[in-house]
């Protein structure tokens, strides 16, 4: 190859060396420019009043997320000043968002439905609650799991995509909660008596409160074995189990002592000769 071949070639290609070299440093600058101003961004929001009252696992992700975004779009910026064709990269940055997002469908769900739990908080740690056929006492609250205690002492850890999708009752959310019972006497009872003996039980036991509402005694159904009563009354969320179990057993034996029956089913067998 002669020299003026060699130069002509040279010749030819440095434009395009310094234009590629060009794009390089002006790439290299967007992404170092940007990166800065993404931290201060970043530090601006998490320092805003809002963020700063957030839960600390809500505020780690979405601070994570914030940062991702605006780095992809820094990243997509400087990608374009090297001369990548835009729809390119786009589809292949959708493409690999959705293979992601397959891949960890049910993960990203237990993101999302931690957040939603941290954002709305529907129930703080020593709740008592039920979802999905579970219950206990919240233990920990995290962006994947929601942690329970049972009564028994076992761990169940729950799926917030379950929590967040499904009826969860907080059962200890309120003050106060009313204990309800039926109570079944035979017909022969009187009706004002079983109400007598009912509401002074309520009215003797130290953990029944008067508000919202007074205890209440009502006959509420003729049922197939006898009269049933519609027995309610109140007490703080604490003491609930405790004032229940004292009045099913305070029942029975003020019921005793007044002659009152509680029936049972029987079946009678009649035998045609």
């Amino acid at each position: 190859m002669s020299k003026e071949s060699i130069d002509a070639f040279f010749q030819m290609l440095t434009p395009y060396v310094v234009s590629i070299a060009w794009r390089l440093v002006a790439a290299f600058i967007v992404l170092g420019v940007g990166f800065k101003i993404t931290k201060k961004l970043v530090k601006l929001f998490i320092n805003s009043q809002a963020f700063v009252k957030m839960d600390s696992n809500v505020s780690s992700f979405l601070r994570n997320l914030f940062s991702i975004g605006l780095k992809t779009v820094i990243i997509i910026t400087a990608a374009g000043i090297m001369g990548i064709p835009m729809t390119s990269f786009v589809t292949i940055l959708g493409s690999l968002a959705v293979a992601i997002g397959l891949s960890l469908q049910g993960s990203l769900s237990n993101i999302a439905g931690g957040v939603i739990v941290l954002l709305f908080k529907p129930f703080a740690i020593g709740d008592y609650i039920s979802v999905d056929n579970v219950e206990g006492v919240v233990t920990e609250i995290g962006l994947y799991y929601t942690q329970l205690k049972s009564v028994d002492n076992q761990k169940i850890v729950v799926p917030n995509a379950i929590i967040s999708n499904q009826t969860m009752v907080n059962v200890t959310h309120q003050k106060t909660r009313r204990v309800d019972l039926q109570v079944c006497v035979s017909y022969e009872s009187d009706i004002d008596t079983v109400k007598e003996i009912l509401l002074g039980i309520a009215d003797a036991h130290s953990k029944v409160i008067n508000e919202p509402d007074m205890p209440m005694a009502r006959l509420a159904e003729h049922g197939d074995h006898g009269l049933i009563f519609s027995f309610r009354c109140w007490c703080n969320s604490e003491d609930y189990w405790d004032v229940r179990f004292d009045l099913l057993e305070e029942i029975k034996t003020a019921f005793d002592m007044r002659g009152i029956n509680i029936p049972y089913p029987q079946m009678q067998v009649h035998i045609n000769q």
